[in-house]
């Protein structure tokens, strides 16, 4: 569903942005308020050091831009430069925009979070899942990580095949009593419990009730008319050098790394769920309304619907109201999980601030995406922040070059 990106971030897009540095090998453009030069500096290190290729940066701070940087090239394997309107896939860091969905609609009084999901969705109580509650979706506790047959990409964005799928589907544990992450089958269970609910599409319904009226370049299924700002997305190896080079290393334990490896596992299986693993730079993909892992976005799109949520963002009203806000990060989940093989923290929708997943305090709720993009907002700071990239480097939850960015911010006065 479209949106034209009206508002402040169209009237952001109008203008090319300055460079902001000099004498360096990157050229780095956009605009950065006095005391936040060390974002710019972390930003272009991840050019220098890090393995970056093209990629956008944007922080708020309450409800006012301070941050809006973007550089390298609009494909990673092309030349063409990134420009201000330019927007990626970020995969899962579009779970978070997903999830406001949800919590705005009980904050309406239209869902209640306490509902059993059949409420709204009955062939969803098959096989053992009556009793999961749609607070049980948001918190990765359905236990449906998992598809007995997994959907080819044609069926996963038909918008038919996969909520059936989940709906048929046994739970891998009593749902309710554990969580494990739902890589993929959260668009499913999310995307089809708006449709029942609201009798839109959660993309149509985040167009026509968030990104619309907020002016957000932000979507679930790019409309066509946008398609020419899309770069594409593909893997990149981190720089060698970039051990000694001060970047955080993550070295992930040796049963994480089994994990991924044995086909077997709730791992493998979750993240493997759509096979053969779908050509993200696929327009038929990109077109799709896939809320975990197919959002398209700005970094500037996804910083500011982060701002929205803790408050109020050029003359428009807070998405949240102070309940919802407590729901999306009081800790929902927590401990080993059963598909990430780490300990997490899940509020309803929103990982939380913790050594899986840092962002830049305890009251911190986002969400990150595999390979690298990362959106989440700091109350308590009145900090929104929103990365997008184009290099995907391996990792899930912690990716060094957003990371060096939550720490730069975390140094701004």
């Amino acid at each position: 569903m479209s949106t034209t990106g009206t508002g402040a971030e169209a009237e952001a897009e109008s203008d090319t942005g300055a460079a902001v540095t000099e004498g360096r090998a990157v050229d780095v453009r956009g605009t950065v308020a006095p005391g936040y030069e060390p974002v710019a500096d972390a930003f272009v290190r991840n050019f220098e050091q890090r393995g970056e290729r093209g990629a956008a940066v944007a922080v708020y701070r309450h409800g006012r831009k301070v941050v809006d940087l973007w550089a390298g090239t609009r494909d990673v394997d092309g030349t063409e430069p990134w420009a201000v309107d330019t927007v990626q896939i970020v995969r899962s860091a579009g779970k978070g925009i997903a999830a406001a969905v949800p919590l705005l609609l009980h904050q309406r009084g239209q869902v209640d979070l306490d509902a059993p999901v059949s409420t709204y969705w009955p062939e969803f109580a098959a096989n053992g899942k009556e009793r999961v509650l749609v607070r049980d979706l948001l918190a990765h506790r359905a236990g449906v990580p998992v598809l007995d047959r997994t959907l080819t990409p044609a069926e996963a964005a038909d918008g038919v095949s996969g909520p059936a799928a989940v709906a048929a589907q046994r739970p891998q544990w009593e749902p309710g009593t554990d969580h494990g992450y739902h890589a993929q089958t959260y668009s499913w269970l999310i995307g089809e419990l708006v449709r029942r609910a609201t009798g839109r599409t959660i993309g149509r319904w985040i167009a026509e009730e968030i990104a619309r009226p907020l002016g957000l370049d932000f979507w679930f299924g790019l409309p066509a008319d946008e398609a020419h700002r899309i770069g594409r997305i593909g893997p990149v190896e981190p720089p060698a050098a970039a051990a000694a080079s001060g970047a955080l290393r993550v070295r992930p334990k040796r049963s994480v790394v089994e994990a991924y490896r044995d086909p077997e596992s709730l791992t493998r299986r979750a993240f493997g769920a759509i096979d053969p693993f779908p050509d993200e730079n696929d327009p038929a993909y990109r077109a799709a309304e896939l809320p975990a892992s197919g959002g398209i976005a700005t970094a500037r799109g996804l910083a500011r619907c982060y701002a929205a949520m803790i408050g109020p963002v050029d003359g428009h009203r807070r998405l949240f109201a102070p309940a919802t806000l407590t729901l999306a990060r009081t800790e929902e989940s927590a401990g080993p999980d059963r598909v990430l093989v780490v300990n997490t923290r899940f509020g309803l929708g929103y990982m939380l601030h913790g050594p899986a997943s840092p962002l830049l305090g305890p009251g911190s709720f986002g969400h990150p995406g595999r390979g690298g993009s990362l959106g989440f907002a700091d109350p308590e700071s009145g900090i929104a922040l929103g990365y997008v990239t184009n290099g995907l480097q391996k990792g899930v939850t912690a990716d060094p070059r957003a990371q060096a960015l939550v720490r730069a911010v975390r140094s701004a006065p």
